[in-house]
């Protein structure tokens, strides 16, 4: 039977996603998905707007950084030290590190509270351990091609997500009204998880890790390929898809917990598993057990990214040899500080950090810290030295606008309510 171009084209498009597909699938990570269901838990479907909101600010923002990475053939970190003040990279560093070390912690805890959660007879330590050992060998041992394409095999498992909701019965006409039509309560509560939602939807890492492997796909690439018309569009394709799927997953994730959990009167979510077991006697176990798959495919797929973006950070700075498609051998301090980050995610099990404090904070720092990085990125994309013909188009520049100006709002006033 010969296949129908339709099936080609669809092919096609496939294998031209990449970066951009991987980017948005790993920001719904563990972090994410623990503060989507408090979203849904605490306010029912009244969020639910916000991620009709971030798409287009999303894909924005990273649109930018996949033009900065293919354009300069450099990571974030690499450009901001060569026509930046050094100030400002230490800064950027001393504010996004901590985050993401915080990221990778809640991330190695609330899948290992979902794996004890399916095997109670083994202690979440057990598993932490594991995951943290198998996530160093699968980045150590492979090379960038074969990584990128696990991850992009492991964005499948968000699929799940979307099936949930229509497995339980639902308000439509509620659904829609609370999507399309802000809903906005004027305290500290509320402020508190737009502002994370915001920092987990739009986080600096991604920032970094999406310019640095839109610039390894270049290297990669076929030798004497120049950006063009059609690589932009390519790249433009697989960004808007990428986080389009991300905030797709974002909203069916905000449907369940505020369409199950909230009217059953489970206001607080302290971790990813057990948002997963509320939903068991609420929903049954069949959506229990997809909700808690999901969550361990999306970690085995956001912490490569977490600890490859900081890692490249690092490396980029102190001019380290780096690349995930090198050997251990070629390129050690890089590979080692994967290994550090890990291991100091990992140690925040063990000290007794609660893996939902760590989530919220490291989404409320992202939503902190992001409004500058934006406004750093604006200067990039705009700066002709850097981008030459292809800075940004004036609708980057209003979305980028747009993006700084809410982010820094919500946070300012988070930080009103607050005191």
């Amino acid at each position: 039977m010969e296949t129908l171009p339709s099936e080609n084209k669809l092919i096609a498009f496939f294998k031209k996603l990449g970066p951009g597909l991987i980017t948005g699938a790993s920001d719904d990570d563990p972090s994410g998905i623990a503060t989507y269901s408090q979203a849904g838990a605490q306010f029912g479907l009244t969020t639910l707007w916000t991620s009709l909101l971030t798409f287009p600010l999303m894909a924005g923002i990273q649109g930018m950084c996949a033009r900065i990475g293919l354009v300069t053939c450099q990571g974030l970190t690499v450009t901001l030290k060569k026509h930046y003040p050094r100030p400002v990279l230490y800064t950027m560093l001393l504010f996004s590190f901590p985050a993401i070390t915080l990221n990778l912690g809640a991330d190695i805890q609330g899948m290992g509270a979902v794996c004890h959660m399916i095997f109670p007879v083994i202690p979440v330590s057990v598993f932490c351990v594991a995951i943290t050992a198998l996530m160093m060998y699968v980045i150590i041992r492979y090379s960038y091609q074969k990584i990128a394409r696990i991850l992009k095999w492991l964005c499948m498992s968000l699929l799940l997500y979307i099936i949930v909701p229509f497995m339980i019965k639902q308000d439509w006409l509620a659904v829609a009204r609370n999507t399309f039509i802000p809903t906005i309560r004027y305290d500290k509560d509320f402020f508190s998880i737009i502002v994370a939602i915001l920092g987990t939807t739009i986080s600096p890492y991604l920032f970094f890790w999406q310019t640095t492997m839109e610039a390894e796909d270049m290297a990669h690439s076929a030798k004497g390929i120049v950006v063009d018309k059609r690589v932009l569009s390519d790249m433009k394709a697989d960004v808007n898809t990428g986080m389009l799927f991300s905030n797709i997953v974002m909203f069916f994730i905000i449907l369940t917990t505020g369409s199950v959990l909230f009217p059953a009167g489970v206001r607080q979510i302290d971790t990813v598993d057990q948002a997963a077991k509320a939903l068991q006697p609420l929903a049954g176990k069949l959506t229990y057990f997809i909700f808690a798959t999901g969550v361990l495919g999306t970690g085995l797929l956001a912490i490569p990214v977490l600890a490859g973006s900081q890692s490249y950070m690092l490396a980029e700075t102190l001019g380290w040899s780096a690349g995930l498609d090198k050997q251990f051998s070629q390129a050690k301090p890089f590979y080692i500080s994967i290994i550090v980050s890990l291991i100091v995610g990992l140690s925040l099990d063990f000290l007794g950090v609660s893996p939902i404090k760590a989530l919220l904070y490291t989404a409320i720092a992202y939503g902190l810290t992001a409004p500058v990085m934006i406004a750093m990125i604006m200067h990039i994309g705009n700066n002709k030295k850097i981008m030459g013909k292809f800075t940004n188009s004036i609708f980057s520049n209003i979305l980028g606008t747009l993006t700084l100006i809410l982010m820094t709002a919500a946070a300012v006033a988070m930080i009103w309510f607050l005191f």
